[in-house]
């Protein structure tokens, strides 16, 4: 039997992303979201045009999209409730938050110099993507919700999740992204099966 409900959020699930941007005096950004999907070469990030971070994204063109593992929920925890805004905005203040200028130092994370845009990347992050903006979309207007569409230009990988025999492909069942669904942490399940639903490509021998 199925209920109609009016559910908050429509929250059901998706690897969490930190986003390193660079603030307006150069320094690093870093913010944890997990309002994303992806297609091709292409994510679209969803969040407040009011966060430290879209501003950054706004106005440099660029961010570092870091994918961090299930093991990296700690640092995770030691980001939140903390922003890159100063002041605080007062509906964030009012959530409990509080600024922080050093979040790599608070998330004892460590930065690495990324190839084609300025925002550093995360080293424990076995996933990194360079990203340029592509365009921003509002959501639901009039709030201060966008779409921000970045491409992605770069991509380093923990050479340990490449598929074997195939350089440049990740082993899915050696990926175990950090997940949210409904504001909650998550792991990865073992795999169910072989989909033949998108194979990349003909069936690999293991």
């Amino acid at each position: 039997m199925h209920k109609v409900i009016e559910p908050k959020i429509m929250y059901f699930g998706s690897c969490l992303v930190l986003i390193s941007t660079r603030n307006e005096d150069g320094t690093a950004n870093l913010a944890p979201m997990s309002s994303a999907w992806w297609l091709n070469q292409s994510c679209m990030l969803g969040m407040s045009s009011r966060a430290q971070t879209v501003q950054n994204i706004v106005r440099e063109k660029e961010c570092v999209l870091n994918l961090p593992s299930v093991d990296m929920m700690p640092a995770i925890e030691r980001l939140t409730l903390l922003t890159g805004r100063n002041p605080v905005p007062e509906t964030k203040a009012a959530q409990g938050y509080r600024y922080e200028g050093d979040k790599f130092g608070i998330a004892e994370l460590t930065q690495l110099p990324s190839l084609l845009v300025r925002a550093p990347r995360v080293k424990e992050c076995p996933v990194q993507l360079e990203a340029k903006l592509i365009a921003v979309h509002p959501m639901e207007e009039p709030s201060t919700l966008v779409a921000m569409e970045v491409h992605i230009e770069k991509v380093h990988i923990q050479s340990d999740l490449l598929m074997e025999g195939h350089p440049n492909y990740i082993d899915p069942a050696k990926w175990k992204p950090l997940m949210m669904s409904f504001c909650e942490y998550f792991g990865f399940g073992e795999q169910l099966s072989h989909s033949r639903l998108a194979p990349v490509f003909g069936p690999v021998k293991r």
